[in-house]
């Protein structure tokens, strides 16, 4: 079975400002993988690109299950398998939480069993009594994020990229929505979890880090390149992946 989600060599401009230069990516099924990076790196916009925003130009390669997804609408895109998790979920006066949901069933061809399975879900993330309410209309931050977990659950797309899902969280809400993540896993899913700060990783078993800086993924490694984050700040890293300068002329010239 190929990656849930393969990136390979993806770059994107808006206008004539170069954001992505060559991100290269793997999520395999069943994993939970972390982006962070500094403000300004590129973790927006690669979350913009995958999901088809238009004013962005982009070239490479973007693999949803096997399916190339650049170039298709978006509503392709999601029906290939992918979900977009927003930073900051947008209300939509006159639509039913439940009329979502049960759009969302009839459009991925849910079965019979779909429906009781959806409303046990919202009983379990206490979000049964938003159900007859205009989506996300009136909900805290937390709620709003769990209702995108809940959404997830109903979709079950081949890959979800939840981007920045813990801002403006308190820590209560944190751990509510790590457990919502957790309850999600699943061998046919692969989850891009883009975050600033290494606190909701204290609640989720991720199974990989990555770092983004200049429109790149710059490092790669285990939860505890989490830790060493959290221990030198994004600055040391990136320095550290910098290439090293040549040699002045006057030092060339001395080593002769």
């Amino acid at each position: 079975m190929s990656a849930a989600l393969v990136v390979r060599g993806l770059q994107a401009s808006l206008g004539d400002l170069a954001i992505l230069k060559g991100v290269d990516l793997e999520v395999p099924y069943g994993e939970v993988h972390a982006l962070m990076g500094p403000n300004g790196s590129g973790k927006s916009t690669l979350c913009h690109v995958l999901m088809g925003q238009p004013e962005y130009t982009a070239s490479g390669s973007a693999l949803v299950g096997g399916t190339e997804v650049l170039g298709l609408p978006v509503d392709a895109r999601a029906r290939a398998g992918l979900f977009l998790g927003f930073q900051y979920p947008v209300e939509v006066p006159g639509v039913t939480l439940r009329e979502l949901l049960e759009e969302m069933g009839q459009a991925a061809g849910a079965g019979a069993g779909y429906w009781s399975t959806v409303e046990a879900a919202a009983e379990r993330m206490a979000l049964a009594p938003f159900l007859g309410r205009p989506v996300n209309e009136g909900l805290s931050g937390g709620e709003k994020k769990r209702s995108e977990m809940l959404q997830l659950l109903a979709l079950r797309p081949r890959v979800a990229v939840l981007d920045e899902i813990d801002s403006g969280l308190d820590i209560d809400a944190v751990r509510e929505v790590a457990a919502a993540v957790e309850a999600m896993r699943s061998p046919d899913l692969g989850v891009l979890l883009i975050t600033h700060y290494s606190r909701i990783l204290r609640y989720i078993a991720v199974d990989r880090v990555h770092v983004m800086a200049a429109g790149r993924v710059i490092r790669s490694g285990g939860k505890e390149l989490a830790g060493a984050l959290e221990a030198g700040g994004y600055d040391a890293m990136v320095r550290e992946a910098e290439p090293a300068a040549p040699p002045a002329a006057d030092d060339f010239l001395q080593g002769l």
